[in-house]
């Protein structure tokens, strides 16, 4: 089902700067046992990047019973939201009075299969590398070429997905996934003050693991720091926490500290 401005339909105007310019965000969210898995992660996201792109921020309690009526009956499901900056003229130039537009569907989980958490995916690097912006760096806008170009270059359904690098070779993130590895058990994940999306379940589980005494690094990762770290694992809203066996060549097994946080984000969201 698809709600656009709180009706059923699934057209958008072709004035619509969403569709112009990718003039937006979007928000991608896990629908289980009759509520949004940390809706107020995404909502305190979702208002942050409307800031950073002045488009006024949609009604929380709206969009919740919106979201309610896009899942029906359903016990799992996956929920977007996207606001997109309305309508307006040819051209860049914002409109003077904005009237977001605001679209929320739901659509069936995807089978993430047991066998992929206990014994890991296969990830590789992408030759296609994100595009650097201190000013968007961190939110969800609809500016996804990056990511459907580097999709481009794999179809070996062995592959989960693929790393992806910035302008100077570093390790950023997954196409759909945040990053994190382990090396003598503190957490390293990459920053993401140039490129990048600060991932949900990214927050959560630095949270989590700062709470068990764990250390987190937030900063640049080269490549051979990836391949020198002992454990790797993917995190997004979907997937949770996904360990990784391989990256090409390298390998890795499913170590302690993964275990550990698989464990504990369990406990953290019963």
């Amino acid at each position: 089902m698809i709600l656009v401005n709180g009706e059923q339909t699934d057209h958008v105007s072709a004035n619509d700067r969403g569709f112009q310019y990718g003039d937006g965000l979007f928000e991608t969210m896990y629908w289980r046992h009759g509520r949004i898995r940390y809706w107020t992660r995404h909502m305190t996201r979702l208002a942050h990047g409307c800031g950073v792109l002045r488009i006024p921020v949609p009604d929380r309690e709206v969009l919740a019973r919106q979201v309610e009526l896009v899942t029906g009956s359903q016990d799992e499901a996956v929920v977007k939201v996207i606001v997109t900056r309305g309508e307006g003229d040819r051209g860049y130039t914002s409109p003077a009075v904005v009237i977001p537009t605001v679209v929320v569907r739901s659509s069936s989980m995807p089978d993430y299969s047991l066998d992929r958490y206990r014994d890991g995916v296969r990830l590789r690097l992408c030759d296609t590398r994100l595009s650097v912006s201190q000013t968007l760096a961190g939110i969800k806008h609809l500016n996804r070429l990056d990511q459907v170009m580097a999709r481009m270059e794999w179809s070996d359904p062995d592959i989960f997905d693929a790393l992806m690098l910035d302008d100077q070779a570093r390790v950023i993130e997954g196409t759909i996934s945040n990053l994190f590895v382990v090396k003598d058990d503190v957490l390293i994940t990459p920053r993401l003050d140039r490129c990048g999306v600060a991932g949900v379940m990214r927050s959560v589980v630095i949270d989590v693991a700062m709470s068990n005494d764990y250390t987190v690094l937030q900063q640049p990762l080269s490549v051979d720091g990836l391949y020198g770290s002992d454990e790797v694992f993917l995190t997004n809203s979907l997937i949770g926490i996904l360990p990784v066996r391989a990256c090409g060549d390298h390998t890795w097994v499913r170590g302690r500290v993964t275990q550990f946080l698989l464990h504990a984000m369990e406990k953290a969201d019963a």
